[in-house]
C-alpha cells in the first residue's frame, strides 16, 4: 500500500531501525538480510530527503528530523493496528489474544493470580506475560509493546486512559518473635529498627523511601533492599528487622508465616492503583473486554483493614 508515494511497509522498518539504531538488529526483527535492510534505510532517506540515522564512530544516531519521526511514525502504526486488524466482533471462548501487563509482584499475588483464573473460564486461549516495572515501563506502552499497566497512580502517562482500580493502605510487619515491640509502635521505635524494602530498577526507586524523605526530613535504616514484594516478609523472619508493606499481601502472608502485622506511627498515604492503556486500543472490543473483567473482580475485592493486633496464625505457621 503507498501513500503519497510512500510504501506503507517502510514505516514499520522505520520504526524499528529508529529504536535498534543498528542494521543487523533491526534486520533480524525485520527477518531480512542487512543489505536489504540497509537497502530500505536508502528508500527512506530518499522519500524524507534526510539521512535519518547516520554513524558515529561504532555506533548509528538519528538526525534531529528523525527524532521528530519518531513519535508520529509510531501513532500512525498503533492506530492502523487498533482499527483496521481488530476485528469489530469477538468471542472469549475462542480467541487466542496474547496480552504483555506491566505490574508488580505484589498484584499477581493479591489479584491477578484470580483474575488470570476467572479469565480462563470464559477465554481458555488467551494468553498472558507479566513484566516487572521497570524504568522503561511508560516507554513500552507509549511505543504499544505491553496493553495495560497495572501501577500507582503517580506512573499515569499524560493523554492515556486510565481507570482507578483501587486504593491501598500500608501497614508495618515484624516477625512473631520480634522482642523490640509489641502490639504497637511508635515513631521512635520505627526509626530506630532495621528495614526491608524494595527497590526497583537500575535507579532504585524505593516503595515509600522518597515519601518518608519529604515529609519528615529523614531516612529509614535500610538494612536489606530486595527487588519485590513477596520477598519482604519473608526477609524478617527470624529476624528483629521490620517491612512496610501492602496490607493485602501482609495479610496473605500472615496465613503461612509468623508474623504481626502492626499499625504505621504515621500515617501514610493511600495508594491508588490504576489501570492505564494506550489511547490507540480505547476502543478495541478484546481490549476492552479484559480491563472490564479486571474492574469487575476488583469490584469484589474484599478491604483489609489495617490490624492493630496480632493478626497472625499459629496453626498456618511453615513447618521447619
Amino acid at each position: 500500500m503507498r501513500f503519497n508515494h510512500l510504501d506503507l511497509n517502510l514505516l514499520v522498518a522505520l520504526d524499528i531501525l529508529l529504536e535498534e539504531q543498528n542494521i543487523t538488529r533491526a534486520a533480524e526483527r525485520l527477518h531480512m538480510t542487512q543489505s536489504a535492510t540497509s537497502g530500505v534505510l536508502g528508500r527512506l532517506r530518499t522519500y524524507f530527503e534526510d539521512e535519518l540515522l547516520v554513524q558515529v564512530g561504532r555506533k548509528m544516531q538519528p538526525t534531529n528530523y528523525a527524532l521528530e519521526l519518531a513519535k508520529p511514525v509510531r501513532e500512525v502504526l498503533l492506530t492502523i493496528q487498533s482499527s483496521i486488524t481488530s476485528k469489530p466482533v469477538f468471542d472469549p471462548s475462542s480467541s487466542k489474544r496474547h496480552f504483555r501487563l506491566v505490574t508488580s509482584d505484589y498484584l499477581i499475588s493479591v489479584l491477578f493470580a484470580q483474575v488470570i483464573q476467572k479469565i480462563h473460564e470464559e477465554a481458555p486461549h488467551i494468553t498472558f506475560e507479566m513484566l516487572g516495572p521497570s524504568d522503561n515501563s511508560g516507554e513500552l506502552l507509549v511505543r504499544g509493546e505491553v496493553d495495560l499497566m497495572i501501577v500507582p497512580e503517580r506512573y499515569t502517562l499524560e493523554g492515556h486512559p486510565s481507570l482507578l482500580l483501587f486504593e491501598e493502605d500500608h501497614v508495618c510487619v515484624v516477625w512473631q518473635g520480634n522482642t523490640q515491640v509489641g502490639d504497637s509502635l511508635t515513631l521512635e521505635q520505627y526509626m530506630e529498627m532495621g528495614h526491608v524494602s524494595v527497590g526497583f530498577g537500575r535507579s532504585r526507586h524505593m516503595s515509600i523511601e522518597e515519601w518518608f524523605m519529604g515529609q519528615y526530613g529523614f531516612n529509614r535504616r535500610l538494612e536489606v533492599i530486595t527487588n519485590d514484594f513477596n520477598t519482604l516478609p519473608q526477609l524478617i523472619v527470624g529476624t528483629q528487622r521490620i517491612a512496610t508493606m501492602h496490607q493485602r499481601l501482609a495479610r496473605l502472608y500472615a496465613k503461612h508465616l509468623p508474623l504481626r502485622i502492626l499499625q504505621p506511627p504515621v500515617k501514610i498515604p493511600v495508594m491508588r492503583e490504576v489501570m492505564l492503556w494506550h489511547r490507540s486500543v480505547e476502543g478495541d472490543p478484546m481490549h476492552r473486554w479484559l480491563r472490564e473483567r479486571i474492574s469487575e473482580f476488583i469490584t469484589h475485592l474484599e478491604p483489609a483493614p489495617i490490624a492493630a493486633r496480632d493478626t497472625s496464625h499459629p496453626e498456618s505457621r511453615l513447618a521447619k
